[in-house]
């Protein structure tokens, strides 16, 4: 027998568990599934500008060679110019490093960053692969609490609580998977306050950050502090509906001298992957310097805005669930109140869904929610699909039981 490594022990990735994998064996008998589990905007129709895609097609001649490690210099330089625009001053390409999207981003930052044991602070709910990332890199992932009465913005006074002589990173996720909370500058300069005062390396998972609804705006972390090392991440996947592309950046910025270490031990795991996808950089300069207008979508008539007032309206009709109505990106993140809904194991409930509905969502302490009253419902799809949807949730709870 080959073992598995104890580091993945305490490794989950939820969103691609024990639920999905039930739902390919479903597939497998020949059952159709209707899937609001993932943000991958494609198979809803929702593609990237086709003046995107001729650039990365001119471009293929010219990338079947390395690139830079950090990535092809046109793209690093459009991503610098990007956050220039956006109010993040000191950007140089020469510290942007292109990455298989973030995902990939997120492990090297984790990996040179941690010794065993040390502390990372990362919301709860979170993106699962945050926390993924810290345990697979040695490190403890320590959970502060995002507040639902807030509309999901982090309660400053926790995170502070939870600081300890171990803890070398915060993370925020802003706007949030799978909240699509906004956090306000009051919360984000709380937040700020906090690394400056402890010493601590900020990383902002930003990759929603043009996806707002109703006026919202969103604040780039490290134009709030360009005094404090902050590094930002963003990507292709969302914004620019090319999640397959894999393409994706990390932004250095603020002062050097404090993180000058840190950035060589980035720049060695840069240099041991040999670099980023080639062709699918090229997408990057012709979609971040290329005017793509996403109003249209986001704006009250537009496809997006639509399907989540939609699918809000809807889930928040079902006896005993509310919902905060997000402000960013793709998702819906329902409550089912305990009185009604009494509910002690939400992976389960979510696999007996998809046995009896057909409906593939994901259960909520997924993301690391220390509860089991969630559920996040991505809202891509189509408004008639959307309806026949939630219509199956519905059903489903109205008389479900553990």
């Amino acid at each position: 027998m080959v073992s598995q490594a104890s580091r993945l022990a305490n490794v989950r990735y939820d969103i691609r568990g024990p639920v999905l994998r039930r739902c390919l064996q479903l597939e497998a008998e020949g059952h159709e599934i209707v899937k609001l589990n993932i943000g991958n905007p494609a198979p809803f129709g929702l593609f990237t500008p086709d003046s995107v895609l001729e650039r990365v097609s001119e471009s293929i001649s010219a990338s079947q060679g390395y690139s830079d490690a950090r990535g092809v210099a046109a793209a690093r330089e459009a991503v610098a110019r990007y956050y220039q625009r956006r109010g993040v001053h000191g950007v140089s390409p020469e510290e942007i490093y292109l990455g298989n999207g973030v995902s990939e981003l997120i492990v090297m930052a984790m990996q040179s960053l941690l010794n065993p044991g040390d502390e990372v602070l990362v919301p709860a709910p979170d993106y699962p692969l945050w926390t993924g990332a810290v345990s697979l890199c040695g490190g403890r992932a320590v959970h502060y609490r995002c507040a639902e009465e807030a509309d999901w913005n982090p309660d400053v006074e926790n995170v502070a609580s939870l600081i300890t002589d171990r803890t070398k990173a915060l993370v925020i996720i802003n706007p949030n998977n799978p909240t699509g909370a906004v956090y306000s500058p009051e919360t984000l300069t709380g937040l700020l306050d906090l690394a400056r005062k402890h010493g601590l390396l900020v990383l902002s998972d930003e990759i929603y950050d043009q996806l707002l609804y109703d006026g919202a705006v969103h604040h780039h972390t490290a134009a709030l502090a360009p005094d404090l090392p902050v590094l930002t991440l963003g990507g292709m996947s969302k914004n620019y509906r090319l999640a397959g592309f894999r393409s994706g950046w990390l932004v250095v910025s603020g002062p050097r001298q404090p993180v000058s270490e840190y950035l060589e031990g980035l720049e060695l795991l840069a240099n041991m992957r040999m670099c980023a996808n080639v062709p699918a950089q090229h997408a990057i300069p012709a979609a971040l310097d290329g005017g793509i207008d996403l109003q249209p979508l986001l704006r009250p008539g537009g496809r997006l805005r639509d399907q989540r007032d939609k699918a809000w309206e809807l889930l928040t009709a079902i006896p005993g669930v509310d919902c905060y109505k997000p402000a960013g990106a793709l998702y819906l993140f329902p409550r089912l109140d305990p009185a009604v809904h009494k509910i002690h194991d939400d992976q389960q409930m979510c696999i007996d869904l998809l046995e009896t509905k057909h409906l593939l969502i994901t259960h909520g302490s997924g993301f690391n929610l220390p509860t089991t009253d969630h559920l996040r419902v991505v809202f891509l799809a189509p408004v008639d699909v959307l309806e026949d949807a939630i219509g199956r949730l519905s059903d489903f709870l109205g008389g479900y039981r553990q």
